[in-house]
């Protein structure tokens, strides 16, 4: 138990020091990031940092298992190149022992990762959501300012709402400006006028819509007679969202685990057993973290941290990517976790493949020695 109780507790350790490493660079960047869109006014300034705090579940379920994997691999690294590995072999603690040892630290980790996955990160991005989807946070086209012309970021397009209400972010005397080119090619220029507007959300796909209402649009070159006009009651324009940002997560993301099990949706059903198995994830590369921690004084405890990382990555994607075909192609669960099939085929192979070899090796000697007799 003391030996149990002390491996535990490095690896626990290594596993936090990395998670709380891993969180602040990740959550630095994504910060940043964001606050880009809230400085071009794609999102309200001060609903960032919460919108932020309600997605670190979703950062920590993605985090913790490689904290882990990059923990066992520096404790491990540490014992063997102190040699304290070789002591506790020389106790009597077989790699299997060892492998049992490891889970167990593993299966807490593992605990915590499936409460994320399938409880809180759910709830977290739920409320960001409803955070970005609220009209009062979400004034105008681009958070308009009232009274002021503004140019959104990355198009030619200059807006201007004269009042915009806080309450509902209704807009009104909406006027839009922006350069385009006809289907001939050549430059035009497309004004609309509108009484008043709002950002309308579909709630189905989550994407946000410019709608409005009373109004005209003149399409043509300036001093040319050959423009049109036209007349709306109601006009909508897509609102397209930077890539990667802040409102791109999927909308499934946000439903809670006990409507995904009840949903037959193609998307649901990927969503479920993603989250499913990133806690099966655990396990896995903690035997695999084991194995590839094998290392001496010579070499270092850092030998192999680069080929480590490069393999876990390479699971993450590959189950990234199984996700995707889910999604597109509406293919069977089994792809996803063919892939977890894979990856523990490795870590039993590592773990015990060098044994069994030996094994093999002893035994065919011993036949040619008795076939020489």
């Amino acid at each position: 138990m003391k030996i149990l109780g002390y491996l535990t507790r490095d690896i626990l350790l290594h596993t936090v020091a990395v998670s709380f490493t891993l969180l602040v660079i990740i959550f630095s960047g994504r910060f940043v990031k964001y606050l880009a869109e809230a400085a071009v006014g794609n999102i309200a300034a001060d609903i960032l940092l919460p919108v932020m705090l309600f997605r670190l579940p979703g950062f920590l379920e993605l985090i913790l298992p490689l904290g882990l994997f990059l923990g066992i691999l520096m404790a491990y690294g540490r014992l063997y190149v102190e040699s304290e590995m070789v002591v506790l072999s020389a106790c009597g603690v077989s790699p299997s022992r060892l492998a049992a040892y490891t889970l167990v630290p593993a299966l807490v980790i593992m605990a915590l990762v499936a409460l994320l996955s399938l409880l809180i990160a759910p709830l977290g991005a739920a409320q960001s959501s409803a955070l970005l989807d609220d009209p009062a946070k979400s004034q105008g086209l681009q958070n308009l300012a009232a009274g002021r012309f503004q140019t959104r970021s990355g198009s030619n397009l200059v807006s201007y709402a004269q009042t915009i209400a806080p309450e509902t972010g209704i807009m009104q005397s909406v006027f839009l400006s922006q350069r385009a080119r006809s289907s001939d090619g050549r430059p035009e220029l497309m004004v609309t006028f509108a009484a008043e507007g709002e950002i309308v959300i579909n709630p189905d796909t989550g994407a946000r819509y410019l709608e409005l209402r009373d109004g005209y649009r003149y399409q043509g070159l300036p001093g040319r007679p050959d423009y049109q006009v036209a007349y709306f009651e109601t006009f909508g324009e897509l609102i397209p969202e930077p890539e990667g940002g802040i409102r791109s997560a999927a909308r499934v993301d946000g439903k809670p685990t006990v409507e995904l099990l009840a949903s037959s949706a193609i998307a649901d059903v990927a969503a479920l057993h993603w989250r499913l198995s990133l806690p099966v994830t655990v396990p896995i590369v903690a035997i695999i973290a084991l194995c590839l921690s094998r290392t001496d004084h010579r070499r270092g405890r850092y030998i192999k941290m680069a080929p480590a990382f490069a393999l876990y990555l390479l699971y993450l994607v590959l189950l990234a990517n199984a996700r995707s075909v889910m999604e597109e192609s509406g293919g069977s669960p089994f792809v996803l976790w063919r892939v977890h099939l894979l990856f523990l085929a490795l870590a039993l192979s590592l773990l015990y493949g060098s044994g069994v070899w030996r094994k093999l090796r002893f035994r065919l000697a011993n036949r040619s020695r008795h076939a020489a007799a």
